[in-house]
C-alpha cells in the first residue's frame, strides 16, 4: 500500500491548487455522466453522490465510512442527508481541508480500522482509494491478491449482514502493456510512457487488473449487486478538471510560483507534476485502464 509519505506526496502537494480550483471540498474522483456530457462537472458529481446514497439503501441517521476521504465531497453530501459520515485519509492535507469544513475526518491507515475504532457503521464508500492499497512492490511479490482480499475482509467486519459496500475505482483494461515496458524514456504520449508518468505521480500505488480481480476477491466476504463502467465519464471529469486547473488567478499564479525552486532540483516532481501531457486520459482512451462502479452486498 502507498504509505502516508507518498500519499502526502502526491496529495500534500497538490492540496492548494486543487482547493482553489475545485472549491474547499472539490471531489476528486470521476463524475457520473451516463452519456450526458451537457451537464456540468458538479450536477454530474451530485449524480454519482444520489447513486451512491440509493444504492447504499441509506436513510437518514444511519453511520458510513468513507475510506480514502479525499477532500470530503461525500462526506459532505452524506452529512447532507442527515447520514453520520466519518472519513479516514492518509493525507494530513486532505484531513485538514476536511475538518476546516466540519466534517469528521481522521489520518489513518483504512487496513488498520476495527469495529472498535469508530464503532460500527450501515455501510461503507471508496471513491478512488482502492487504486492506492497495492504498492508495485507488492504485485512483484505475487502479493496483490492477498492485499484485497484483506482488505474485503476488514470491510466485512464494520457493516452487518446485508450491509453495503460502494467500490469505484480505476483499473487497469484490457490493453495493459507489460509492466515492464513501463518507461519516463519512452516516447512522449505513448502508453509506455504515460504509464510511467502514473507511477510518477502516484508513488507506492498498482491498479487491480481488471474488475474480476477485485470480485474474486471480494467473492468470499461479498455478493456483488451491481457493476457499470465509467471509463467514458472519466475522460470527460478529466478534461473538466484540466479546464478548472487552467482558469488563471492571482492566488494560482502565486502558488505557482512558490514552486520554481522544486521544480528547478527535484526531477520526480517535474515528471509527476510539471509535464503538461493528460497520462491518464491517454491510459483510458487507449484502454490500458478502466474504470469501474461496484456495489457488494455482505453475505
Amino acid at each position: 500500500m502507498a504509505t502516508q509519505r507518498e500519499i502526502d506526496f502526491t496529495y500534500g502537494l497538490v492540496d492548494k491548487i486543487f482547493r482553489l480550483s475545485m472549491g474547499e471540498s472539490g471531489d476528486f474522483s470521476g463524475a457520473k455522466y451516463d452519456g450526458d456530457f451537457s451537464l456540468t462537472l458538479e450536477e454530474a458529481q451530485r449524480r454519482k453522490h444520489n447513486f451512491i446514497f440509493e444504492q447504499l439503501n441509506l436513510q437518514p441517521g444511519q453511520r458510513v465510512l468513507d475510506m480514502g476521504c479525499g477532500w470530503g465531497p461525500a462526506l459532505r453530501y452524506l452529512k447532507g442527508r442527515g447520514v453520520e459520515a466519518v472519513g479516514v485519509t492518509l493525507s494530513k492535507a486532505q484531513a485538514a481541508a476536511c475538518r476546516r469544513n466540519g466534517l469528521e475526518a481522521h489520518v489513518m491507515d483504512c487496513r488498520e480500522i476495527t469495529p472498535d475504532t469508530f464503532g460500527s457503521f450501515d455501510a461503507v464508500v471508496s471513491l478512488g482509494a482502492f487504486e492506492h492499497f497495492c504498492s508495485r512492490e507488492q504485485f512483484d511479490a505475487g502479493r496483490q491478491d492477498a492485499v484485497y482480499h484483506d482488505l474485503f475482509r476488514v470491510v466485512q467486519d464494520l457493516i452487518p449482514t446485508g450491509g453495503r459496500f460502494f467500490l469505484q475505482t480505476m483499473v487497469f483494461g484490457p490493453k495493459m502493456i507489460d509492466p515492464e515496458e513501463i518507461s519516463i524514456d519512452a516516447e512522449a504520449g505513448s502508453i509506455e510512457h504515460a504509464l510511467a508518468l502514473m507511477v510518477k505521480q502516484f508513488p507506492g500505488s498498482w491498479l487491480p487488473y481488471g474488475s474480476e480481480q477485485i470480485e474474486s476477491n471480494a467473492a468470499p466476504y461479498f455478493q456483488l449487486i451491481s457493476k457499470s463502467s465509467g471509463r467514458l465519464d472519466y475522460i470527460e471529469t478529466i478534461g473538466q478538471w484540466r479546464k478548472r486547473f487552467n482558469e488563471p488567478s492571482l492566488k494560482k499564479s502565486l502558488f505557482k510560483l512558490s514552486l520554481v525552486p522544486r521544480y528547478l532540483f527535484d526531477r520526480n516532481f517535474r515528471q509527476a507534476f510539471a509535464t503538461r501531457v493528460s497520462y491518464n486520459r491517454i491510459c483510458f482512451e487507449t484502454l490500458a485502464m478502466d474504470h469501474f462502479r461496484m456495489v457488494f452486498a455482505r453475505d
